[in-house]
């Protein structure tokens, strides 16, 4: 070895480590976060995102709540792209205001600007964050004036008017990290009482078996759909349940989550020929409804290992790579027995790589990581443009759509790093992440 390295040296031959796989990975994930970025910044620059294959730029609402910069924040800081954070920073506290006077959707402004917001001021410290957090919450806090403290789908920012009287479960119970965040920093109870108050006239109306279904009236109370499900519309409300009680260690949330589990468990949980998903089944009897299972659900082996049943996501995880790899990208919805897409996009979500994550932090097994590079190279093969990343129409033609929603850069990518960078890059145990993939610290 040292004849090696002596000839080496005298050769001019740098003698520097090789980068493991793992961190190369990490490096072309940060590369692909970078040229996702600079699209944004040079067709959408000031709005909410990038359309990358028209080359332009969308809002949501009449004007611009900077979608992309806020969710994208804190994902920069993780990977060091310190330029990169310190010009979305100086757009931010220039352009981003509240006062206008338009509906939003309460659960979508929450997840994304709130929670970015509040890990932003936890990750980087500068007050102005909290205070445009501080600004926004008051402002959605209208939304939870209902009979039932449940919340309005929608709010107005500047009148407080609300609507969508019927909602569902993830929208009124996907709102306590985020506001019990707010009240930690500004002291300020009414901001977790509110959420809290919401997530718990939720659970108060679940069916005797222990699940809930998918829409409800919050002046009524009265269920309105009674299908239950793990899917996109009641998704986040379980997945907050646990993390809730872990950020803030309210025994409240534990038993929301512990009510919950063995019904999902023994309902939804659905063990096949082609393996373990979550169906659909009535809300009040636990006959299955249907035997479909998409994108969105693929958070739930996530959720497990933080409940600590790491056998069952294992499992559900198979199933997840088994749905990803079936036509080279998940779709949003598949029929598990026959395996055939019920609906062919793919927005670029992230949950299937976040559940390969949270295994690997528990496991260690390098399958994990597999899983991961695999995704990862699907989404440079099929998604990438010349100016960003794109959602496809349909994954079994690869067409595209001209879509990049600030997700992809909030959670698809902070995850797919996050799997292949140091550990020291993130510490899993000493925060919780939202839906949006924002990490609030445990104190």
């Amino acid at each position: 070895m040292k004849r090696f390295l002596l000839l080496a040296l005298a050769l001019g031959i740098a003698c520097a480590p090789q980068k493991s796989e793992k961190e190369q990975l990490a490096e072309q994930v940060k590369q692909e976060f970078l040229h996702a970025w600079n699209g944004y910044k040079q067709h959408a620059w000031g709005d909410d995102a990038l359309k990358p294959l028209s080359k332009s730029s969308k809002n949501w609402y009449d004007a611009s709540l900077l979608m992309t910069p806020v969710d994208a924040f804190d994902t920069m800081l993780l990977m060091g792209l310190n330029e990169e954070a310190a010009e979305a920073k100086e757009l931010i506290f220039s352009e981003l205001s509240f006062d206008h006077d338009f509906f939003v959707s309460n659960f979508e402004i929450t997840i994304r600007l709130l929670g970015g917001l509040l890990s932003a001021y936890e990750m980087d410290g500068d007050d102005r964050f909290l205070q445009l957090a501080e600004d926004l919450g008051r402002r959605l806090l209208p939304a939870f004036d209902s009979a039932t403290g449940m919340t309005y789908g929608q709010v107005n920012l500047k009148t407080g008017e609300t609507k969508w009287q019927v909602n569902n479960p993830a929208e009124i119970g996907t709102l306590m990290i985020e506001f019990g965040t707010l009240t930690k920093h500004t002291q300020d109870s009414v901001f977790y009482n509110s959420a809290k108050k919401a997530m718990m006239g939720l659970y108060e109306r679940r069916s005797e078996i222990g699940l809930v279904g998918t829409t409800i009236d919050v002046e009524t109370g009265e269920w309105q759909n009674k299908e239950a499900h793990i899917s996109g519309m009641i998704d986040s409300y379980y997945e907050y349940a646990l993390k809730s009680w872990l950020l803030f260690g309210d025994e409240d949330f534990r038993k929301i989550w512990k009510a919950h589990e063995p019904a999902i468990e023994k309902y939804l949980l659905d063990e096949v020929a082609t393996g373990t998903w979550y169906g659909r089944a009535n809300m009040d009897t636990g006959e299955r409804t249907a035997t479909t299972y998409g994108a969105l659900d693929a958070f739930m082996p996530g959720v497990l290992v933080l409940a600590g049943d790491i056998e069952t996501a294992k499992k559900v995880q198979e199933s997840n790579f088994k749905m990803w790899q079936l036509h080279g990208i998940e779709p949003e919805g598949l029929n598990y027995i026959d395996m055939e897409v019920t609906w062919a996009g793919y927005p670029l979500r992230p949950e299937n790589i976040e559940s390969a994550y949270y295994l690997y932090q528990a496991t260690g097994d390098e399958k994990y990581i597999e899983m991961g590079k695999v995704m990862f190279q699907s989404l440079i093969e099929y998604c990438k443009t010349e100016h960003g990343y794109a959602a496809l129409s349909d994954v079994t033609t690869k067409e595209k759509s001209d879509d990049m929603e600030s997700f992809f850069l909030a959670e698809t990518l902070k995850y797919a790093y996050l799997l292949f960078a140091d550990d020291e890059v993130f510490d899993l145990d000493k925060h919780v992440f939202n839906t949006e993939a924002h990490p609030m610290r445990i104190d």
